[in-house]
């Protein structure tokens, strides 16, 4: 490993999200801070302009205030006007002084990187944590973990409240420009968590390319949340009980899915659409899932579904809309239905 590679390992993670202001903006709130600063200073110099003696010509004018302010602020210094009074003279060293180097610092390339701008990011991941909460937590931005996260959006989830954890710089700016919250580090460990405030989260999507990453992603997730739920994608059969039994509440494996629309197709064209048109948000239909109010406890699944109700989720059973369970409802039971997809805004996660 190069040098380069080693600081940027040893370099701790920040949280980071695309800032509303363009480069230009940001260069101009740069020079106007800049600006207001050099004004400062003038008014005061102006105001105590007979603290100061012209060697020169024996008077101050404003002429005179201006160049010695950009001479003060420059840290050029020619003799020919200087300060005579205590009180000009604390004022030149407790506040010229200071505002001479914040210039160096703002304006050096290198001083700014490496100084201002990594308290400024460390001030911005405080603040964004202060603000996670409810939020959805993606491990892995590859091809399906970015499909994960465009349906999210078009369900209607607020960018800014997806948090998007990749070791690749490239698909991160890729999440950031999108407007997501992202933070370049390892997923499988718990310092990552916390930074993310898992705790907090909705809930997770873990895609991170191999199911041994994504199943010790989720082991450390686990641990940390017991009741979080959790979705796990795994690429082989054999990996869906071990993700499982690592705590994920939902295993999906694309390739299954895959085999199931072709399968469907092969007994007609329109299950495979129909299917697809389920999935996304998108499609003419989508599917719903809720938590039943108090009022329609004691309700069949028929009465209370808002469009076509098909599974009832009770304490880790499902009851098919067929069944017995169905006739009647219970507190706390979760319903899934399929809805028109254009006729109700796009559900929330969590």
């Amino acid at each position: 490993m190069d040098r380069r590679k080693l600081r940027q390992a040893q370099a701790p993670a920040l949280l980071r999200q695309k800032s509303p202001l363009s480069v230009g903006a940001q260069l101009g709130i740069r020079i106007g801070i800049l600006f207001l600063l050099l004004a400062f200073i003038l008014a005061v110099h102006w105001i105590e302009r007979d603290a100061f003696v012209d060697n020169y010509d024996g008077e101050i004018s404003f002429a005179d205030v201006i160049y010695f302010t950009m001479i003060s602020a420059t840290t050029t210094g020619y003799g020919d006007i200087v300060p005579v009074t205590e009180r000009a003279r604390l004022f030149d060293a407790l506040m010229v002084t200071p505002a001479r180097i914040f210039f160096i610092l703002i304006l050096a390339g290198t001083a700014y990187s490496f100084v201002i701008k990594r308290s400024w990011e460390k001030w911005i991941m405080r603040r964004l944590q202060k603000t996670l909460e409810k939020h959805i937590v993606v491990a892995g931005y590859g091809t399906s973990g970015s499909e994960a996260v465009n349906e999210l959006m078009a369900r209607g989830e607020d960018p800014a409240k997806i948090v998007v954890i990749d070791q690749n710089a490239e698909a991160l700016a890729k999440a950031e420009r999108m407007g997501c919250i992202v933070l370049q580090a390892d997923a499988t460990r718990d310092e990552t968590m916390e930074q993310v405030r898992l705790r907090q989260a909705a809930t997770m999507i873990i895609s991170a390319g191999r199911d041994d990453t994504s199943i010790l992603i989720c082991l450390t997730a686990r641990h940390l949340c017991p009741h979080l739920p959790i979705s796990l994608a795994v690429r082989a059969e054999d990996n869906e009980f071990p993700a499982r039994a690592a705590g994920a509440t939902t295993v999906i494996n694309p390739t299954s899915f895959a085999g199931l629309l072709l399968a469907g197709s092969a007994h007609g064209a329109g299950i495979s659409d129909y299917l697809a048109d389920l999935a996304s948000a998108t499609g003419r239909v989508r599917l719903h899932e809720r938590t039943i109010e108090k009022f329609e406890v004691g309700k069949s699944l028929a009465e209370v579904a808002i469009g076509l109700g098909v599974r009832i989720l009770r304490g880790g059973v499902t009851i098919g809309f067929w069944e017995e369970g169905a006739k009647k409802l219970e507190e706390g039971d979760r319903i899934i239905e399929i809805i028109p997809g254009f006729a109700f805004p796009p559900c929330k996660v969590g």
